[in-house]
């Protein structure tokens, strides 16, 4: 069953929100507060609005549904390192839950930092080059370079916008062409 959303024209999701509500990633243009924020976490006990594990697909939300996906510390703990087909679900997932050049907004921490793999709930590292396969453009490198092809699997296309790495965590922003 699908979430029932407020009634409104901006649409903000929090996935993994745990008891965290901050806005952690924005672009200089935009505020910090939220407009309309949904949340999601699999534990009931933070209170989100909607309450349900990512690993479940398909995610409880129509097609389209939100201008904004924040994900913060949240990714490295879904799939593990090296189940591609996982890895693209998840993705595929927030490409189609994002209106047409909706933002997604994420942190995970960098494959060199201590939280990358001490914590024992951490299954995946994610790091800038991982973003390029989710990047359909980026595929006219197949035949040129060492990148795999993943197109009969992957359909979705999320180009990066952005990226930093700071402080043993990598943020970065990426736009859903559709």
């Amino acid at each position: 069953m699908n979430a029932v959303l407020k009634p409104v024209e901006y649409r903000e999701l929090l996935i993994g929100c745990g008891s965290n509500l901050a806005k952690q990633v924005f672009q200089k243009d935009t505020t910090k507060e939220w407009k309309a924020l949904t949340t999601l976490d699999m534990v009931p006990s933070h209170k989100p609005d909607v309450v349900h594990d990512l690993e479940v697909l398909p995610w409880p939300f129509d097609d389209n549904s939100f201008d904004e996906v924040h994900a913060y510390e949240v990714l490295e703990h879904l799939g593990k390192q090296g189940d591609y087909k996982t890895f693209f679900a998840h993705f595929s997932e927030i490409w189609r839950i994002l209106k047409p050049d909706g933002l997604f907004y994420a942190t995970v921490p960098m494959w060199d930092s201590p939280w990358a793999w001490g914590d024992p709930g951490h299954t995946r590292v994610i790091t800038k080059n991982t973003l390029v396969f989710l990047n359909q453009a980026e595929y006219g490198q197949v035949g040129k370079t060492a990148m795999s092809d993943y197109r009969s699997l992957y359909k979705a296309n999320l180009e990066t916008m952005a990226f930093e790495e700071k402080e043993h965590t990598l943020a970065f922003i990426l736009r859903a062409v559709k």
